[in-house]
């Protein structure tokens, strides 16, 4: 299903018929296909794959390894614009700007 028909599920406020985060693994390109995903392993993320066409949206990611992966600024498709270390068990808010076609991730205090 087209991420434009499933725009809800990355809505702040979801219905018990919406799905639950899900777990994905780590990877170069990853797409969340919940607002709150989960992510495995340690590789280091370049690019996130919007979930929907060509408007702003915000993912929260949470990386349950030891070891995650940083966010990388190599990406060229859906790139992240600063680069960040996560840490485990702490989610972080994704924004996607469609005009300067970056990720920028919100501050961590």
């Amino acid at each position: 299903m087209a991420y434009d028909l499933t725009h809800q599920n990355f809505g702040v406020v979801h219905s018990n018929l919406q799905p639950k985060p899900v777990t994905i693994a780590s990877a170069a390109t990853i797409s969340p296909s919940t607002r709150l995903t989960f992510l495995t392993g340690t590789t280091s993320v370049v690019d996130i794959t919007p979930p929907v066409t060509g408007a702003y949206c915000e993912v929260v990611l949470c990386f349950t390894d030891n070891s995650p992966g940083v966010f990388s600024t190599a990406g060229t498709s859906y790139p992240i614009k600063v680069a960040y270390q996560p840490v485990v068990n702490r989610p972080i808010l994704m924004c996607y700007d469609p005009c300067s076609n970056y990720w920028w991730p919100a501050a961590v205090v």
